[in-house]
């Protein structure tokens, strides 16, 4: 077999992709760049990116999904066996057998890749070895070597609050998409290494993340910053496995008051389920079975929290702290 063009590790996953040219994987390495490696046994999972005039857009299976992706357009979602199609009419179509570890991407040579479609395609992988990726940020506290993860719908203040925490002693693993990985008796998690967005508001309410910002922001306000340009002014941890410390659901308080309260496992995982597990048209599809039990099994290893975030985000950093020693 030819040898991958690039491949990443993933904590005890190698990613290989094969392409012809660098620009059809490049969305792979702007979030696993920093992963990549030379010298790598066989893949664990491949991903070949091939471009071509011809894509078949009629595949046998079952619709699962058809529908509008924000920002990617309309998409097509078919199971057929162990097989799952992806079709974005026009554009680019993947197959992908996350059973035998290889997916297939075939893209006509006068569009760009979807990044929907990419992410979809890293998840199956990540799946493959029992790794599921959450939308959740993930920060590991002061005094040690664990992460705690906040969940909450696009929005809401992830990022900010993760800056916040950042600036009180926490390190920043990623404000938008961590990895769990479970073994028996215990949760570990890992954020995937790309881009930070700030919103104006949040350069705004945090000043000291100025000097990672330019002039132009795009249209929905926000500027994409490296985790190598925080590192300059921030904790920013590496990419590796770290033992998850509690999962905490963010709102807004009412009151403009900072505040951190228990919350039962049973709302935990409703709430954590309802921003990472889809229903198709033909009800939960495998993979999104196996990511509904492994949300299942953390909420069962980790306290739980609901995180209430007024008008000084920095609040939270003492309230967690506190409630974490207070579980030791």
């Amino acid at each position: 077999m030819t040898e991958p063009a690039v491949c990443y590790a993933l904590n005890g996953q190698v990613l290989g992709i094969y392409a012809e040219r660098a620009d059809l994987w490049q969305d792979y390495d702007a979030m696993l760049g920093s992963l990549r490696v030379t010298g790598a046994a066989e893949p664990d999972f491949r991903i070949n990116i091939v471009e071509t005039e011809l894509l078949d857009e009629a595949p046998d299976g079952s619709l699962t999904f058809d529908g509008e992706i924000p920002e990617d357009g309309h998409c097509r979602m078919l199971e057929d066996g162990q097989i799952v199609h992806l079709i974005f009419p026009g554009r680019q179509t993947a197959s992908i057998n996350g059973a035998e570890g290889w997916a297939e991407i075939r893209i006509r040579p006068d569009t760009k890749p979807v990044w929907t479609l990419s992410m979809l395609v890293l998840d199956a992988a990540l799946d493959a070895d029992d790794q599921h990726m959450l939308h959740t940020a993930g920060l590991t506290l002061p005094d040690r070597d664990a992460v705690v993860l906040i969940h909450a719908p696009s929005g809401t203040g992830k990022s900010t609050t993760s800056l916040a925490l950042a600036t009180q002693g926490f390190g920043l693993c990623s404000d938008d998409a961590m990895v769990l990985k479970l073994a028996p008796g215990k949760a570990e998690a890992w954020g995937l290494p790309r881009h930070v967005k700030i919103h104006r508001i949040t350069a705004e309410m945090i000043p000291v993340v100025a000097p990672c910002l330019g002039l132009q922001w795009d249209r929905n306000g926000e500027q994409a910053v490296s985790l190598e340009r925080l590192r300059e002014i921030l904790r920013v941890e590496g990419s590796g496995l770290k033992p998850v410390a509690a999962l905490l659901h963010l709102a807004r308080s009412p009151d403009s008051q900072t505040r951190l309260v228990a919350m039962t496992r049973t709302d935990a995982m409703a709430a954590l389920a309802a921003d990472n597990v889809r229903i198709g048209k033909t009800g939960l599809m495998p993979l999104q079975k196996r990511r509904m039990g492994a949300i299942a099994k953390l909420v069962m290893a980790v306290p739980t929290f609901t995180l209430e975030v007024g008008a000084s985000p920095a609040d939270a950093a003492q309230l967690i702290r506190q409630a974490l020693a207070q579980q030791d």
